[in-house]
């Protein structure tokens, strides 16, 4: 079965907290900072910096992480690509997609791309 069709898959139960650290580890190891995947994060999801600190002191789930956003971004369907084999613009369980978007996002950190280019902005209105 599909990643993107499987309810109440395993990883919605895992802890932020628990993967947070891998996050960190993984842009690190490219040079990247703990302060660059906060960045992606708190784009992704709304939170501030001292709400994403409250998140990992609860040990909050994913379901729950998300749920719980403060606001995710507009734009945040402007990130594509294939990360752990699936089109993150094609995965159909909409809380997998928002996992997934965080997970793109961290692999670009740790990729080197450019932060103006990983926090997308909508494209500029043509000219009428």
């Amino acid at each position: 079965m599909e990643e993107d069709a499987v309810p109440g898959h395993r990883i919605f139960a895992t802890s932020f907290a628990s993967i947070y650290p891998h996050y960190v580890t993984k842009a690190e190891r490219k040079g990247r900072t703990k302060d660059d995947v906060d960045e992606v994060i708190c784009w992704l999801t709304g939170h501030d910096r001292a709400s994403l600190q409250q998140v990992l002191d609860d040990g909050i789930d994913l379901e729950t992480f998300f749920a719980q956003a403060p606001a995710m971004n507009p734009h945040a369907s402007l990130i594509t690509g294939v990360i752990c084999g699936h089109r993150v613009e094609e995965i159909e369980d909409p809380l997998m997609q928002r996992i997934r978007y965080m997970d793109k996002l961290v692999d670009e950190v740790a990729r080197g791309k450019k932060m103006s280019t990983i926090l997308r902005s909508a494209p500029a209105p043509a000219d009428a």
